[in-house]
């Protein structure tokens, strides 16, 4: 699994003109990819970093503080394009792999109680943000 994690002072999700996910408060942005080879065992691992990630003002986590989570699916994270100009997604997991750990990372967030939005899987989306600072990190299992 992979994430990109940003913190962000609002951010939103909308398809289709419709918002389907929002945070209207400081929190954080996850774009959220799983690899071909993950399994269900590491979605309790990613949510425990996730909740725990001290990358809020002063160093503080969505599980000390309460900020909310919108949690976006993005198999676009295991683009390879080491060669050649065309990216290849040989490692991004396929939809009927890759949604259920989705799915099983924000259930595991809610389990902690997190505040979790989300977007809407395999849906055409787009995604607003205000980044804060900017802080964005990478957190790989």
């Amino acid at each position: 699994m992979r994430a990109v994690v940003a913190r962000v002072t609002e951010a939103e999700v909308t398809v289709d003109g419709q918002r389907v996910g929002v945070i209207e408060e400081p929190g954080l942005l996850v774009l959220l990819g799983i690899h071909v080879d993950d399994t269900a065992e590491k979605a309790p691992l990613m949510a425990r970093k996730l909740h725990e990630l001290r990358v809020l003002r002063d160093e503080e986590s969505c599980a000390t503080t309460g900020a909310p989570l919108l949690v976006v699916s993005q198999f676009t994270l295991y683009g390879e394009t080491r060669k050649g100009r065309r990216p290849s997604w040989t490692a991004a997991a396929r939809p009927e792999h890759a949604e259920p750990l989705v799915d099983a990372v924000v259930r595991e967030l809610r389990q902690k109680g997190a505040r979790v939005e989300t977007g809407r899987f395999g849906a055409m989306m787009s995604v607003r943000s205000a980044n804060d600072g900017p802080f964005t990190v990478l957190v790989e299992l």
